[in-house]
């Protein structure tokens, strides 16, 4: 062989054989799998830079292009780039678990694995792993930051995950923020937020709007080619919340941490990890609102005994303080009020609400209508000079006024078979509240108290945190352990948005922090509203929206001209749809004694469930629900729409086959809307079974609700079938 030939051959030799070398080391580097059922792919690979990203699709549809993976570190090297893949691991898992309270009695955890550990060299070989979990109805990932020597403390300056959108999507946003949820939901393209941000930024007390173009999350999505995306995070556990940076123009989002008074992100200690990033897809909005993604995502409860954790039915004195200032949380007259002073000699203003004979009402009420628990707002000391003043020590949470004598009132309530539920108002006030909440719970403890509704209106001390920062992420679980300590269960509002911690922490029951009921009396919430909560709010846990106004319009009370918007039917089929093991008749009883049929359904629907069947739902359109009672042969139905009228669809085909049983339909009037005739209504009954199908008439901005029992004969007697 010529020795001009014999070069050539071996010069390819050489270049085949490092293609094969390059090749095995891109295939080393990219790592795929599959959801079970096939559906969704992940694909991870380190590319140029040592870069780590990640791409979704479904069916075959991307969801999530390429996208980068890393956090930026305060006075220390970047994990952004520098990469290697030192190991991966694969898992498979599917078994199911039971919630203390729920949706569905049992529930799937069906997932395949994908672990890779992370290697930068230039780092002195220093290691982060990611974790991708990849379930059918969507993916969950997070960071892990296993214990070495090269990585012991450290600072975290932002997190830099990306969520890279195939297009300008449709999405239901809220404005970026550290410190409120409350705002109301716009929708609009993606492209359309930056002329829209400023008009979505409404006054909302206690705010920190994002001086970045952001929002918040959940964020819920649709396609051109109707795909369903939801972003969250899932076991927020000793991290800020995060917010979602946005690129209109690319339709790009990145991960926003909130910061502390520093600027800082967070502090970590290894070995320890970031919440879940979660991306919930499908092409059935219906799909979307069955997901269990995030709760599987969520660590099984600890808690040995968890009987203790029951549902909640209840009423209060609440509303009351909201409409025409029938009454008011404070005592006295006075402005200038410390805990020191001696609040017996208080001028009282004679509409103070938590007095003995009005929370007596309330019980009586609750007992004669088979309610759980009253719960009494405005009964302990502070509330004079409480809101905006950013005081430190407003509340001790154990000195009543003296109008309202806490002996007398347990006893009371505990003759009638009625609990009363506690209320701690921190304004704020962090710290004040841990110095105190032992003796807080301990004082629950002793007069009969089970159940607390916890309150963080306005500025968080220690001033300069946020509501959704480390600290408080941290404060919030802290009143949860605690107590739990005490067999205490925690309704939190204005906390940080949920994120599937009930499963961790049962008895943290359940959480406001989104714009709910309230805000019919400061402004009003658009008919539309509830229909993007289930796609939003509450992908992450339950709601106490606290439902069941009757009386709409407000100007009932003499002043203004402000009302709820919906019909009476729907404030019905709330207590379906706004899933919550706790839930609040919120109107006052007089108004529930003036529609004493239409009262029935809220004593009947029950709060708890064995299953659950998203029968129909379009974000910012409708929702239809059914679900089974817990134990019972009983099932409910609610179905929601926004300001337009139509027919929902409802079906019965998860009722025993071969057997009838009666359904009560609650349903709008012929001529009812949530601004003309709101209080119209019919309720009839009608016998179904499995095969039976309802088209059902909504009214503008109403709703239909169902109850379907089993009957006597004389209960079916004469009843028509469906």
């Amino acid at each position: 062989m010529p020795f001009a030939i014999a070069k050539k051959t071996d010069l390819l030799r050489r270049f085949t054989l490092l293609l094969l070398l390059c090749t095995f080391s891109l295939l080393v580097q990219a790592q795929v799998i599959t959801s079970p059922d096939k559906n969704l792919t992940l694909k991870f690979e380190v590319g140029e830079k040592g870069v780590p990203t990640y791409q979704l699709t479904y069916k075959k549809k991307p969801v999530i292009k390429e996208s980068k993976l890393g956090l930026e570190l305060k006075d220390a090297p970047s994990m952004m780039d520098g990469f290697t893949v030192a190991k991966t691991e694969q898992a498979a898992v599917n078994n199911t678990w039971e919630p203390v309270l729920g949706e569905q009695k049992t529930i799937r955890n069906n997932y395949n694995e994908l672990l890779v550990t992370l290697t930068q060299k230039a780092q002195q070989d220093r290691q982060i792993r990611i974790r991708f979990r990849l379930f059918n109805d969507g993916l969950g990932f997070r960071y892990e930051f296993p214990e070495q020597k090269e990585l012991n403390y450290f600072i975290i300056k932002e997190e830099n995950t990306e969520f890279n959108l195939t297009g300008d999507h449709k999405i239901f946003w809220i404005p970026g923020d550290y410190d409120t949820n409350e705002y109301a939901y716009t929708t609009s393209k993606i492209s359309e937020i930056p002329g829209l941000i400023k008009k979505a930024t409404i006054d909302v007390h206690a705010q920190w709007p994002i001086k970045t173009l952001a929002v918040q999350t959940p964020s819920m999505m649709k396609t051109a080619d109707g795909l369903y995306i939801n972003i969250h995070e899932a076991a927020l556990i000793n991290y800020p919340a995060m917010n979602l940076n946005l690129d209109a123009k690319n339709f790009k989002m990145s991960s926003h941490l909130t910061p502390d008074p520093m600027g800082n992100k967070g502090y970590m200690q290894t070995d320890t990890q970031t919440p879940w990033r979660t991306i919930v897809v499908s092409d059935k909005a219906t799909d979307i609102l069955a997901s269990k993604l995030i709760l599987n995502l969520n660590e099984p409860t600890k808690y040995k005994d968890v009987s203790w954790i029951k549902p909640v039915k209840y009423i209060g004195v609440w509303w009351e303080y909201f409409v025409a200032g029938k009454s008011t949380w404070a005592y006295g007259t006075e402005t200038n009020v410390k805990l020191t002073d001696d609040f017996t000699k208080l001028t009282p203003n004679g509409r103070h609400g938590a007095n003995n004979e009005n929370v007596k009402k309330h019980i009586d009420f609750a007992a004669a209508n088979d309610f759980d628990a009253v719960l009494v707002e405005g009964w302990n000391i502070g509330w004079e000079d409480w809101f905006g003043n950013w005081k430190e020590e407003v509340f001790d949470f154990v000195t009543p006024y003296p109008d309202f004598n806490v002996k007398e009132l347990h006893a009371y309530a505990a003759s009638k078979g009625v609990k009363i539920m506690m209320h701690h108002e921190t304004s704020g006030s962090a710290t004040n509240y841990e110095r105190r909440l032992d003796k807080a719970f301990q004082f629950m403890k002793d007069n009969g108290y089970d159940a607390v509704k916890t309150g963080y209106v306005g500025k968080i001390i220690p001033r300069g945190e946020h509501h959704d920062s480390q600290w408080m992420v941290n404060h919030y679980i802290h009143v949860a352990e605690t107590a739990a300590n005490y067999k205490i269960m925690v309704n939190s509002h204005e906390a940080v948005r949920p994120t599937g911690l009930n499963r961790t922490y049962p008895n943290w029951i359940a959480q406001e922090s989104a714009r709910g009921t309230e805000f019919e009396a400061m402004g009003g919430l658009a008919p539309e509203h509830t229909t993007i909560l289930p796609f939003t709010r509450l992908m992450g846990g339950p709601m106490d929206y606290t439902p069941g106004i009757f009386q709409t319009d407000l100007s009932y009370y003499g002043t203004g001209n402000q009302r709820v918007n919906t019909t009476l039917v729907k404030q019905l089929a709330y207590y379906v749809t706004m899933y919550s093991p706790l839930q609040m008749a919120a109107d006052m009883p007089e108004n529930y004694n003036r529609f004493p049929d239409a009262f029935q359904f809220i004593k009947d629907v029950a709060v708890d469930w064995d299953d659950t069947w998203v029968q129909e739902a379009e974000p910012g359109d409708y929702v239809t629900i059914a679900r089974k009672a817990k134990g019972k042969n009983e099932w409910y139905v609610g179905g929601i729409t926004d300001e337009n009228a139509r027919t929902a669809t409802i079906r019965f085909d998860y009722l025993p086959k071969g057997k009838s049983y009666v359904a009560t339909i609650y349903a709008d009037a012929a001529d009812a809307s949530w601004n003309k005739n709101p209080q119209k209504y019919t309720i009839r009954k009608v016998l179904v079974n499995a095969k039976s199908v309802l088209k059902q008439p909504i009214a503008p901005g109403g709703g239909v609700a169902v109850s379907i029992k089993e009957g006597s004969k004389q209960d079916t007697k004469g009843l028509k079938k469906l």
